[in-house]
């Protein structure tokens, strides 16, 4: 790589990539490797969730764990997309993690699709803005007819959108949709650029005996099924699972956290579920009504899924009801528009030129602890991981949440491959 410099400043290509690492797998690892190819890229930035996931699922190990993993596969920046952001829809999802890249002066996005080609999602989108009115109007009518805002979008834009080639009912599809209309929306400079994923589709279940598995299969297999992970992820994934669970005695699911939520519905007033965001239209009075029922968190699932509710949907209900995130302290973050603050979770050192060369441009705050002077703004977080932890005996629990305030950033030295902190 070489650095060109310009007036005092090295001037570095980079890409970003939005990422969950549930857990890194090799498909993850190929994802990285052709966006900084595809984009000539120096430097690759993740924007990556933290303890809870977009679909409403604790992480299967924390995020320390996977800042790790990320930049041991060629990340050269690891940023949090806060708990905020990184639990909720599609929408508002891209928009917090576009908000992060844009403000460290990204040049690039590149995300995984099932479409793999970008020209066809700017030409679906030049398309929707021509027909916004008729596809509000259609998703409307969907919604009335019982189905779920996703099914209801997807649906409104095949309907809409006659001659369009992207076939909006994929998932990774309508994120990459996302992305882009975030990018205009923020009126930034980023280009978009995508992926086709290859072998393993997002919900496949099945490892099918290839090299590349969806983090879906490799989880169903960590959960107790005899198959191993060796062929599906690179070896220090495994490792650093193994030394998780031997660490700390587990990995994270939601049946782990079932007698928690249990408690928090039976316990809670009326009043105080209504409060909880996501909690429309009598949906938490569906789930406690369900809860006492049930022996574990599928069975509950089971039990309160309905056309009009996803299992995604829910799961993200519940999560917030774990986490006791209310509407009021949602919508107080929300209404910022973009992500005010910058949490670096982890560097190499290649991260840190870049950062080094555009701080005089980047005008939010970039977070490496927690302190007196942030820990307000960090407290949904700080709750995220206080909530996480708490399936963990006492003294992991303690050591699990003094990462949390301790151990950001981890410091990547690519030449030894060794950790340290800064």
């Amino acid at each position: 790589m070489k650095l060109v410099n310009i007036g005092g400043a090295f001037l570095v290509r980079s890409v970003g990539v939005v990422v969950e690492y549930n857990p890194l797998h090799n498909g993850h690892v190929f994802h990285l490797t052709s966006s900084k190819n595809t984009t000539n890229a120096d430097v690759v930035i993740a924007v990556m969730s933290g303890q809870f996931l977009q679909r409403g699922e604790p992480a299967v190990v924390p995020k320390h764990v996977r800042t790790k993993l990320a930049l041991q596969a060629g990340a050269d920046l690891v940023i949090e997309l806060p708990y905020s952001y990184s639990t909720q829809h599609a929408s508002i999802f891209a928009k917090g993690a576009i908000s992060i890249l844009d403000s460290l002066k990204c040049d690039y996005v590149c995300f995984g699709s099932e479409e793999g080609k970008i020209e066809t999602f700017y030409e679906l989108i030049k398309q929707k803005k021509q027909l916004t009115s008729s596809i509000n109007s259609s998703i409307r009518t969907y919604l009335d007819q019982g189905l779920s805002y996703p099914a209801a979008y997807s649906t409104a834009l095949q309907t809409n959108l006659e001659t369009a080639n992207l076939d909006v009912s994929l998932p990774n599809n309508i994120l990459g949709i996302h992305y882009l209309e975030a990018i205009e929306h923020f009126k930034s400079k980023m280009e978009g650029s995508t992926i086709q994923r290859i072998a393993a589709n997002y919900h496949d279940e099945e490892t099918n005996h290839q090299s590349i598995a969806s983090a879906t299969a490799i989880r169903k297999i960590l959960k107790g099924n005899n198959q191993t992970i060796s062929d599906f992820v690179p070896s220090f994934t495994k490792d650093s699972i193994e030394d998780y669970i031997n660490e700390f005695g587990t990995i994270h699911s939601w049946n782990e956290y079932f007698p928690y939520l249990k408690y928090k519905l039976t316990t809670a007033k009326k009043e105080e579920l209504e409060e909880i965001y996501e909690a429309v239209e009598g949906l938490e009075r569906r789930v406690l009504n369900s809860v006492l029922n049930c022996l574990d968190f599928e069975e509950l699932m089971t039990a309160i899924k309905t056309k009009r509710y996803t299992w995604t949907r829910i799961q993200r209900l519940l999560t917030h009801l774990l986490t006791n995130t209310s509407k009021n302290e949602m919508s107080a973050i929300l209404e910022k528009d973009r992500v005010p603050y910058i949490r670096l979770l982890g560097m190499s050192s290649m991260g840190k030129t870049y950062l080094n060369s555009k701080k005089k441009l980047i005008d939010v705050p970039i977070y490496t602890t927690i302190n007196q002077q942030n820990q307000k703004e960090l407290s949904t977080d700080l709750k995220a991981t206080y909530a996480y932890a708490s399936i963990l005996p006492i003294s992991n629990q303690q050591k699990l949440i003094k990462t949390e305030f301790a151990m950001y950033p981890i410091i990547y030295n690519e030449t030894t491959n060794q950790f340290s902190r800064s």
